[in-house]
């Protein structure tokens, strides 16, 4: 490792100039990175929901289709707003009436069902865009922009597809005021907490570097989500940083000593090589355990950020020293004094009263412990979108409007009979809730003969072997009421077809909800127990890993409890990852804390001397990683309007707080209590058991 560090140390030209150099196709990687907007698309393939996406693609030629309500507009006036959107690129088809019967019949003249659909009482009256491609696709997204253009203030869009495209314009908007908010926060405490004025900006040039080849490297695996895009810089940015105090610090210890300061740096990277790996060990694992979800979102997630964390450790030990000793002149040049102070005080105040300390812990944590597992959670994730956007305000007027609160898409197979397609329809018809049921034979069996039905109407119900039956629901996607109206509409139609589908917006919301619940579940089970076998191999022992794991999932438990207290609703993509996060982005905390105190144990002090120095010497960097990584991520909670974004950063900032607090105060304690225990169970955590035994 000597050598390896040596030539990092006499090559750093060389280093900077080839980390300059892979930013190039790093950018294009990015640019050229797909970002997924829908969520649903993350769903397992063989769901139901999912098959009947796949139909409705394939087959019907309904990969994604918007609402268009239209009021207070004359016919003529109509028929050119239709026109105008079927010349729209990426707009397969417009569906009016005018597609049924001739403009200037009586719309009377349509069957009941058709009529209600397409016409209110006040006379608003509806368009349905029907798009090429799927409602994520950069096709339809660059559609549904255009058609937004057209419309006037009499028009309202509405659908997911139009939601989609509200979500993607939000987010590229939000980005960078995320980055901006999180960089300069970071840089605040940076600045707070080291006495080297340009050292802050050093760091967040060397963190340039990583996040930046993480982007690119998103290409190789074809798309990323919205919501990893939004998160990935503030997550890399909070997570990584400590990495880099860490080789920091050591740099400045070894200088004291050392006979130059390309020494310095050599015995830095050296030294904490070992710890920078092993502690990235665990954050890696931590989220390349949600992985283990079904919703690939969790996978899309983990993936993008085990990589930039490794990514993260291979710059702080070639490209961040390069940095220091570039600008290490100017560096020694501008100091100034710290504002984080070593917690002198409040080590001997943990360990003189560390039983009232774990008491009074316990007593706090109980009704969180019982709270947690009460906090309500909410599945729609148009929910957390402000509600003034464009396509929410248009799918909000299609309930007021038309009752059209969601679609069902019903998929048979076209060798069901007439009489039990029919039979089919009336028994939805019947469901509470749903309020109109269309079919092809809804056509065919009213007023308009067959032989006068387009061929596009027949396409739209019939198609690959199969037919469509659309019921429109009152109740809202991922609420209780639909979840049970949907149980019911699937029996009736398994009854008919046991092959037979449901898919739409709230049916993928209803598998979203029981995926979800075995995810949480999966998840945290697999984080727990992989991050404890490292640390179970790192400190070869039995009883540390319980000790360590135990601490950070009680701030976790902790910080999931608190929304139940003050009311809030989270996200259910929250619920499944916060603990995650946390437990790989804080263990680090608590690794430093026991390692240092296991060294001071070794040094001949006591149990209760070995803690408070390592409050005092571990103190200023957990205070200055946590702080760091709470700043990134509560900057962005305070700038963002998409609730989703806003609550899962808010949850991760004040998870630092918890997991630093129980680190600095609980931990300590325990460590003291349990001391003759993990002596017992840690293969040779004393050197010298018998001096320390006696000193002790």
């Amino acid at each position: 490792m000597e050598h390896f560090a040596r030539w990092i140390v006499k090559r750093r030209k060389l280093i900077l100039v080839l980390a300059v150099l892979l930013l190039i196709p790093s950018v294009f990687g990015a640019l050229g990175t797909y970002i997924n907007y829908d969520i649903l698309t993350y769903l397992p393939k063989d769901l139901d929901s999912m098959i009947g996406e796949t139909y409705l693609e394939d087959d019907f030629n309904m990969a994604s289709v918007s609402m268009i309500t239209v009021e207070n507009m004359s016919t003529p006036d109509t028929l050119k707003l239709k026109s105008d959107l079927e010349g729209v690129e990426g707009v397969q088809k417009v569906m009016w009436t005018s597609d049924f019967i001739d403009v200037t019949t009586p719309k009377e003249m349509l069957p009941s069902d058709i009529q209600k659909f397409f016409y209110n009482d006040s006379g608003a009256t509806m368009l349905i865009v029907q798009f090429d491609a799927p409602s994520a696709d950069a096709k339809t997204m660059n559609a549904q922009k255009q058609i937004k253009n057209i419309l006037n203030k009499d028009c309202f869009i509405g659908g997911m597809s139009a939601i989609l495209e509200d979500t993607k314009s939000l987010i590229n908007k939000e980005m960078p005021l995320y980055i901006l908010c999180a960089v300069g926060a970071s840089l605040l405490i940076l600045f707070l907490s080291l006495k080297e004025a340009i050292v802050p900006l050093i760091f967040m040039l060397g963190m340039l570097f990583p996040i930046v080849y993480n982007f690119g490297t998103n290409i190789f695996l074809g798309q990323i989500s919205y919501i990893t895009e939004a998160l990935a810089t503030v997550l890399q940015l909070g997570v990584t940083m400590d990495f880099s105090i860490f080789l920091l610090h050591r740099y400045e210890e070894e200088k004291l000593t050392a006979a130059s300061d390309e020494d310095a740096m050599v015995a830095a990277i050296k030294k904490t090589f070992s710890s920078i790996t092993g502690s990235s060990l665990t954050t890696i694992a931590g989220f390349l355990a949600m992985c283990t979800m079904q919703l690939t979102l969790g996978e899309d997630i983990g993936v993008v950020m085990a990589k930039g964390v490794l990514l993260g450790v291979i710059c702080t030990i070639t490209v961040l020293p390069s940095l220091i000793m570039t600008f290490r002149r100017a560096i020694e040049k501008h100091t100034h004094r710290t504002f984080i102070p070593k917690l002198k005080r409040t080590s001997n105040f943990v360990v003189k009263h560390r039983v009232p300390i774990l008491i009074a812990f316990i007593i706090i944590f109980i009704p969180f412990f019982i709270a947690q597992s009460k906090t309500s959670v909410y599945y729609t994730i148009f929910d957390a979108l402000p509600q003034d956007l464009p396509g929410i305000a248009g799918t909000n007027r299609l309930k007021e409007d038309f009752d059209m609160t969601t679609s069902h898409f019903i998929i048979v197979d076209d060798t069901l009979s007439e009489k039990s397609l029919s039979d089919l329809s009336d028994e939805l018809s019947g469901v509470d809730g749903i309020h109109q049921v269309l079919s092809y034979e809804k056509f065919v069996g009213g007023a308009i003969p067959e032989m006068f039905i387009p061929d596009d109407v027949r396409d739209i119900f019939e198609a690959g072997g199969h037919k469509m039956i659309l019921a429109n629901s009152s109740y809202k996607s991922g609420s209780d009421e639909q979840n049970n109206q949907l149980s019911e509409m699937i029996d009736i139609v398994k009854k008919y077809d046991p092959n037979g589908v449901i898919t739409g917006e709230g049916a993928m919301t209803k598998d979203l909800i029981e995926v979800a619940d075995v995810d949480f579940n999966n998840v945290n089970i697999t984080s727990i127990i992989v991050v404890f076998v490292i640390i179970a191999i790192v400190f070869r022992s039995a009883s540390v890993p319980v000790l360590l794991v135990a601490a950070i999932e009680s701030a976790i438990m902790i910080n999931l409890g608190i929304p139940y207290f003050t009311g809030t609703t989270l996200p259910f993509i929250t619920s499944i990852v916060i603990g995650t996060i946390q437990l790989g982005a804080t263990v680090d905390y608590a690794i430093l804390m026991t390692t240092r105190f296991r060294e001071e144990r070794n040094a001949g002090h006591t149990a209760k001397e070995a803690a408070q120095i390592a409050v005092e010497q571990c103190s200023q960097s957990i205070l200055t990683s946590g702080l760091t990584f709470f700043a990134a991520t509560f900057s962005v909670s305070l700038v963002s309007r998409m609730e989703l974004i806003g609550v899962l950063c808010k949850l991760i900032s004040r998870g630092a707080l918890i997991s630093m607090a129980v680190i600095l105060l609980v931990l300590p304690a325990l460590l003291v209590l349990t001391e003759p225990i993990l002596r017992k169970t840690t293969f040779h955590w004393l050197k010298k058991p018998e001096i320390t035994e006696k000193k002790a």
